[in-house]
């Protein structure tokens, strides 16, 4: 019986992200860069729970940004952090998360592992205005 529950599990969390992902097409992407004033986009792919792609800014300078999957939403590398640490680690504990570590700001975004509300040791991706996680996968 534990073993179909946790096959059952695995298979939900695979289409989640499978979902995640999905929502989110590459097409999608680039067309939501160039709406939002990006040119020469390249490298556009799915990793750690969000798409990335390196493109031009308005201004013409080269960029790395991440795309919350679910959302569209863009967060430039050059993005300000308006989170500490501290913040993030207190908004994912508040979501359910425990064992929190390795909590970094990189790329425009926040990054962190730690152990997600089922257990399971997860890298997250998060939010660097709002605290919520834009992508998980599994540590």
């Amino acid at each position: 019986m534990k073993k179909s529950a946790v096959f059952v599990l695995a298979l939900l969390c695979a289409s989640g992200a499978a979902w995640a992902q999905d929502s989110m097409t590459e097409a999608k992407v680039r067309a939501k860069l160039t709406e939002q004033g990006y040119t020469k986009i390249n490298d556009v792919k799915f990793a750690d729970g969000v798409w990335k792609a390196d493109a031009r800014s308005a201004d013409g300078n080269r960029i790395d940004v991440r795309i919350d999957p679910k959302t569209g939403e863009i967060y430039p590398d050059e993005q300000v952090a308006n989170m500490t640490e501290a913040d993030v680690k207190a908004a994912l504990a508040a979501a359910g998360y425990t064992n929190i570590h390795d909590v970094d700001y990189e790329d425009g975004i926040w990054n962190a592992e730690g152990d997600d509300p089922a257990g399971k040791d997860v890298e997250l991706k998060i939010d660097p205005k709002t605290g919520k996680v834009i992508g998980k996968e599994k540590d």
